[in-house]
């Protein structure tokens, strides 16, 4: 009740805290809430800041972006506005803020911009893409999303120091950015060191919606408009295979916890969990109404949630 009472513009985007003790939610006018979810209250006043909607956030502590081609760096305790970062000439798409402390923008004018974040400073601009830039994933996401929490023990202790997961999952080389757009094609970068990318993806026929590494960060998955998901190398690039079974456009991706399985939704209404091994469908999961926008496999990989155009949320078990 009281989530509809102030989200009288529509909530566009939404944000857990690594450690779910708050939640964040946009919304068009642009103003964000900072909620307690276990009772539902809102946690001190609204940020308020943006000139138009905000299309993505990301916490550490609370980053933001929208289409007023400018970032927004908050505190959410102290509800201030900390920081704006503004290079963009056209609106912000998709930010990540990585293990490496720097945050990494994408955006309709076919830029990636690297931020340092403690003085604002734009570190490097990344160029390549010869359309929108509507998606980014790093190669150390789901390190940066469990933080220093085991998901296998259910939150009843912790897995260790953060830093040290993620120096875990990243290894001894550096952290990876691959990017996908509207002009057809992916590009893979190691963006902490270099604007040159490592290589450039090609072989989809229509645009891409989304791309994830997988969480050991070794294989790359990108969805696309040509109703197919592509698999790819996480260190090089190379094509590795092409997943078909979607009669429409595929929207969205999530990997399993164990790097085994990935899930994918579509235009055509229907959920599917392909087998990584041989790269093969191995469930369908009919049941929504319409289209599919969003899935996410949970981080302790017994369950996947999926939602779109019909207004249902879905919860399938493993």
């Amino acid at each position: 009740k009281q989530w509809y009472q102030r989200r009288v513009r529509g909530v566009l985007v939404i944000a857990w805290h690594p450690k779910c003790t708050f939640l964040a939610s946009a919304c068009k006018k642009g103003d964000i809430c900072i909620w307690n979810p276990k009772s539902g209250t809102q946690k001190g006043k609204m940020l308020s800041g943006h000139k138009k909607y905000i299309g993505t956030l990301a916490w550490q502590p609370l980053h933001c972006a929208q289409d007023d081609n400018c970032l927004l760096i908050w505190d959410p305790v102290r509800g201030l506005c900390v920081l704006t970062l503004s290079s963009h000439t056209q609106g912000v798409t998709s930010i990540k803020w990585s293990g490496d402390n720097l945050i990494y923008s994408a955006s309709q004018d076919r830029t990636i911009k690297v931020w340092r974040p403690s003085d604002g400073v734009l570190c490097r601009t990344l160029q390549g893409h010869g359309h929108w830039v509507n998606t980014m994933a790093l190669s150390t996401d789901y390190a940066c999303r469990i933080g220093a929490w085991d998901p296998s023990l259910q939150g009843k202790t912790q897995h260790g120091d953060a830093l040290t997961v993620y120096n875990k999952y990243k290894g001894s080389g550096e952290e990876f950015l691959v990017s996908g757009s509207d002009d057809f094609t992916l590009f893979l970068w190691q963006p902490s060191k270099s604007n040159k990318p490592v290589c450039r993806m090609t072989g989809h026929q229509q645009l891409i919606n989304q791309a994830a590494f997988s969480p050991n960060g070794r294989t790359i998955a990108s969805a696309s408009f040509d109703k197919s998901v592509k698999v790819w190398d996480g260190k090089t690039g190379k094509f590795i295979s092409t997943l078909r079974g979607h009669v429409k456009a595929v929207y969205c991706i999530s990997w399993s916890a164990d790097n085994k399985l990935l899930v994918s939704g579509s235009s055509d209404s229907t959920v599917k969990v392909w087998c990584m091994r041989t790269f093969s469908l191995l469930n369908d999961l009919p049941g929504h109404a319409d289209e599919v926008y969003t899935v996410d496999w949970s981080p302790c990989g017994s369950r996947v949630v999926s939602g779109g155009k019909d207004k249902v949320l879905k919860l399938w078990r493993s």
